[in-house]
């Protein structure tokens, strides 16, 4: 199976839309991990009046983790795919909250524009088929001193968690998946994880971007070298990011 990319991709998540909170939900620690890496920015005791960029915000879990962890902050989430999107607009959100159609390629023609304070990308970088350029965007997106958490299924090389991620797919999500009708769209998933950065490869991906104080920081649970939080910042005013 070749891994979907770009329309192909949104239209695989636009039709999943519709059971993919309920899917979600049945991930332990799922909403708990997205709250600590959004927490890990840093920024929450001065989180008043900072514009965030929610990039890739999918039906809104991401999102809800920011407006937790970060109350008073402007809040600009972006997802490509016009199902998950609207299902994220549909709730309840603090004022400052808003949703964007675009993908993450293509923000300046969506009218999305910096400068940002932050940068929260959860399952995003995996993917899209340029994350280099997705960076460098990022980059340009931020303040100086500005902060980037990527929470991401990033392996951590080991063969144990490589076994358990193929495992827990095989085994639970793709069957119930299949029975939903989005078999292909989490066949995908499942791979493109597998043949994804590791967690390493993608912080030193971070470094070369030009981000500085870059950190890997695991997650709990049995996703524990499995999901990590890449924390990282761009260079000028500030102080290291993470907790």
């Amino acid at each position: 199976m070749t891994l979907l990319r770009d329309e192909d991709l949104a239209v695989a998540f636009d039709h999943a839309s519709r059971s993919y909170d309920a899917l979600v939900a049945a991930n332990p620690g799922y909403h708990a991990h997205l709250r600590r890496s959004a927490r890990r920015l840093g920024l929450s005791d001065r989180a008043e009046g900072l514009r965030v960029l929610d990039l890739g915000c999918g039906t809104g879990a991401s999102t809800a983790a920011l407006a937790e962890a970060l109350p008073g902050a402007e809040i600009v989430a972006v997802d490509a795919s016009a199902g998950m999107l609207e299902r994220a607009a549909a709730k309840r959100w603090p004022q400052g909250v808003t949703f964007v159609h675009s993908s993450a390629e293509r923000l300046a023609q969506a009218g999305v524009r910096g400068p940002f304070d932050a940068v929260f990308a959860a399952y995003l970088f995996r993917n899209v088929a340029d994350p280099d350029a997705v960076l460098e965007a990022v980059r340009a997106a931020l303040v100086p001193g500005g902060r980037l958490a990527v929470h991401e299924y990033t392996l951590s090389g080991r063969a144990v968690d490589r076994a358990v991620w193929t495992g827990v797919c095989r085994g639970f999500v793709l069957p119930v998946a299949t029975l939903l009708g989005d078999g292909d769209l989490y066949r995908h998933l499942w791979r493109s994880v597998v043949e994804f950065d590791t967690a390493g490869h993608f912080a030193r991906r971070v470094r070369r971007a030009g981000f500085t104080d870059v950190r890997v920081l695991p997650l709990p649970g049995w996703q524990t070298g499995i999901t990590h939080t890449v924390v990282a910042r761009r260079p000028g005013a500030g102080t290291e990011v993470g907790r």
